[in-house]
């Protein structure tokens, strides 16, 4: 029995869901990967970006959701194992209602590198405004898709001039160390004193 047929016709008739729930749970790779595929006509543009946009935007809602309603009570029982002491939790308030959009539009074009969930909970937990927010995270959502799709489709183009047996682990690898690359410096970023 051929395994590879049905695979190929199951994931050709929902690769925008798949799209959108790479979106959700990944982001930065998958925004990538599916520029390659419109590159190469996999997808189209509309659809893939659609479904980019709102795998994005939901798991942005997602992240809100969660410290609106559960973080203050977890930092409140389990804080103290973190050494998130009332004193800390002030000053982060202090500073993030100070510097909100800065914040969210700069964890917003690195997201994925580990500190943008941490954000967009805390942006709940010190009730950011709910329209704010997601104005703030469509309107960065809106540039930074474009871009890493941009990336993929763009280094699509290189992939004529590659020997065929490299291609895959090409397409594999360059999204992974843009993502590490991208994770450095949010590390670098995360010691600057906002």
């Amino acid at each position: 029995m051929d395994f590879f047929t049905p695979l190929v016709a199951f994931l050709e008739s929902s690769k925008y869901v798949l799209i959108f729930l790479g979106s959700f749970f990944e982001g930065s790779a998958v925004m990538m990967a599916t520029g390659l595929l419109w590159h190469v006509g996999a997808v189209e543009f509309w659809p893939a970006y659609g479904a980019l946009m709102a795998g994005d935007v939901l798991s942005d809602i997602m992240w809100y959701l969660i410290g609106y309603f559960a973080a203050r009570p977890f930092f409140a029982r389990w804080g103290y194992l973190i050494n998130a002491t009332p004193e800390v939790i002030r000053k982060i308030e202090r500073r993030f209602h100070e510097y909100h959009l800065k914040i969210l539009v700069i964890s917003k074009l690195t997201m994925g590198l580990g500190l943008a969930a941490v954000i967009l909970t805390v942006a709940g937990m010190l009730r950011v405004s709910f329209l704010r927010y997601v104005t703030i995270n469509v309107l960065g959502g809106i540039v930074w898709i474009l871009f890493l799709m941009g990336i993929g489709y763009y280094f699509g183009n290189l992939l004529q001039y590659i020997p065929k047996d490299f291609k895959i682990a090409l397409a594999v690898a360059v999204p992974i160390l843009f993502f590490f690359a991208l994770r450095t410096i949010n590390k670098k970023l995360a010691t600057v004193d906002w």
